[in-house]
């Protein structure tokens, strides 16, 4: 499969319940690289990079979010990877 490379921004009640953990668990058992940090106006930006099929599937867990998150809105932008990434990981 191709690999490609999301960017993708994650409106609703996304802080302080634990989503950038979450986010960086199910990327890493899917193997992504990438990062994962919160923005200052209350969403979650999320950069990942693998096979295209894995990323559609880490997209809906997106979509999901943890137990006590509730996802509003999730806008994706479809690029070439840049294989800058060897591990994913949650900025503070």
């Amino acid at each position: 499969m191709a690999q490609k490379r999301i960017t993708a921004r994650i409106a609703g009640r996304v802080q302080m319940v634990m989503f950038r953990d979450f986010a960086s668990r199910k990327a890493r058992g899917l193997g992504l690289t990438g990062f994962v940090k919160n923005d200052a106006d209350g969403s979650v930006k999320v950069v990942a990079e693998g096979d295209e099929d894995v990323l559609k599937q880490f997209i809906e867990l997106l979509r999901e979010g943890p137990l006590f998150a509730k996802v509003e809105n999730i806008m994706v932008d479809w690029e070439e990877p840049t294989f800058e990434f060897t591990s994913f990981e949650i900025i503070y």
